[in-house]
C-alpha cells in the first residue's frame, strides 16, 4: 500500500445553490480530492507504472516531461514512491508554491524563463527544454504527456467509468481541455459503450486546440497552444469562454457552493449554464473539476491580479452570469 492507492474513486457531489434556475440536476466530479491534487494524478501514475512494466525505464532511472504544474506534481509522487528520478520543465507562470512542493517531492524543477521567441508560447519553450535535456541525460525517458495513450486510457477506465457509474448515463459532461487526455478517455468511454451521453469540451480564449489562434492564456491548466495527437477536436462538442468570465466563474463557485477549485473550473462553470439553458427541466449535467484552488489564490483569487488583469472581481462575476 502507498499513497497511489488513493488515486481515484474520488466523490460526485450534487450542486443545488450553484444554478438553480436552470432547472437542470448539476452534478461535479471533485477530482481536486486525489492525493495529489489534481486529476491529472491518474495519468501521471500510468504512465510511470507503464514506462516501467514494459522496461523503458527502470527503478533509479530519469524521466523528463514538460508540466505548467499539475502533471508535474503527479509525476512527482509517483516517481518518488517507484524509485524514479524526475525532471520537470516548468515556466514562470508556475506558481512558487508548486515548485516548492515538486522539490519536496524530490524532482529536480528546470524553469524555462523565456517563452518560444518565434511563437510566443511557453509550452513551445518547455518542449524544447525537454529535447535539450533529454540529450544531455542519454537514456533519459520522456513520457510525452501530449501524445502518450496511458493519458486518456487513465481517463477511459477511472474517471468517465466513475461517472457513468455514479450517475448511469447523464445528458451532458462538461470537462476543460489542455492535454485533452480527460476529454478524449469520455470521448472513447462513451464511444465504447454506445451512450447517448454529450462530451462537452471547455476551451478558453487564445487555445489553439479548436482552431483558433494561440494567444496569451493568463490561467494555467486550460488551454493549448499545441494539438495532442490523440485528440479528434471534430468529435466532440466544444464551448469557449472568456477569461475574466472564467475568473467570475470560479468566484461564483466559492461563494455559492463553497467549492475554491482551480481556475479551469469557472469555464466549466459558465459553460454548464449555458449548456443547461438548452436542455429540458430534470436533465442531469456533470462537471469534471480537475483541480484545487489553493495554487491560485495568487492570480484567480487575488482582487489585486484580477483588477490588473481583468477587471474587477464584481465584473468577471457579472460576464460569468450573462
Amino acid at each position: 500500500m502507498s499513497i497511489l492507492d488513493a488515486v481515484g474513486g474520488t466523490p460526485i457531489v450534487r450542486l443545488d445553490a450553484l444554478w438553480p434556475d436552470t432547472g437542470v440536476e448539476l452534478y461535479a466530479k471533485l477530482e481536486m480530492l486525489n492525493p495529489g491534487g489534481s486529476t491529472k494524478d491518474r495519468p501521471a501514475l500510468r504512465m510511470v507504472r507503464e514506462a516501467l512494466a514494459s522496461g523503458r525505464i527502470q527503478p533509479g532511472g530519469l524521466l523528463i516531461e514538460s508540466s505548467s504544474g499539475n502533471m508535474a506534481l503527479g509525476l512527482a509522487q509517483a516517481c518518488q514512491v517507484h524509485g524514479v528520478r524526475l525532471i520537470v520543465v516548468v515556466d514562470e507562470k508556475t506558481p512558487d508554491d508548486t515548485r516548492r512542493l515538486l522539490t519536496v517531492l524530490g524532482a529536480t524543477v528546470d524553469c524555462v524563463t523565456a517563452p518560444d521567441p518565434a511563437t510566443g508560447q511557453w509550452l513551445i519553450a518547455r518542449l524544447a527544454r525537454v529535447q535539450a535535456l533529454l540529450a544531455e541525460h542519454p537514456g533519459s525517458v520522456w513520457t510525452d504527456q501530449y501524445h502518450n495513450l496511458d493519458n486518456p486510457r487513465s481517463h477511459e477506465d477511472g474517471t468517465a467509468r466513475e461517472v457513468m457509474e455514479a450517475l448511469g448515463e447523464p445528458d451532458a459532461v462538461l470537462v476543460a481541455v489542455s492535454t485533452c487526455g480527460t476529454v478524449s478517455g469520455f470521448r472513447d468511454y462513451v464511444r465504447a459503450k454506445g451512450l447517448r451521453t454529450r462530451v462537452i469540451a471547455v476551451d478558453v480564449e487564445n487555445s489553439a486546440l479548436f482552431g483558433r489562434a494561440a494567444g496569451p492564456r493568463p490561467i494555467p491548466g486550460i488551454g493549448s497552444s499545441l494539438q495532442p495527437a490523440f485528440f479528434a477536436p471534430e468529435e466532440v462538442e466544444v464551448r469557449h469562454v472568456s477569461t475574466r468570465a472564467t475568473v467570475g466563474g470560479c468566484w461564483l463557485l466559492a461563494r455559492r457552493e463553497a467549492f475554491v477549485a482551480g481556475g479551469s473550473a469557472g469555464a466549466v462553470v459558465v459553460a454548464a449554464r449555458r449548456v443547461a439553458n438548452e436542455l429540458p427541466k430534470g436533465s442531469r449535467v456533470a462537471m469534471v473539476l480537475v483541480d484545487r484552488g489553493e495554487r491560485y489564490l495568487d492570480t484567480v483569487y487575488d482582487p489585486v491580479w484580477v483588477e490588473r488583469e481583468l477587471g474587477s472581481v464584481s465584473q468577471c462575476i457579472d460576464e460569468a452570469m450573462a
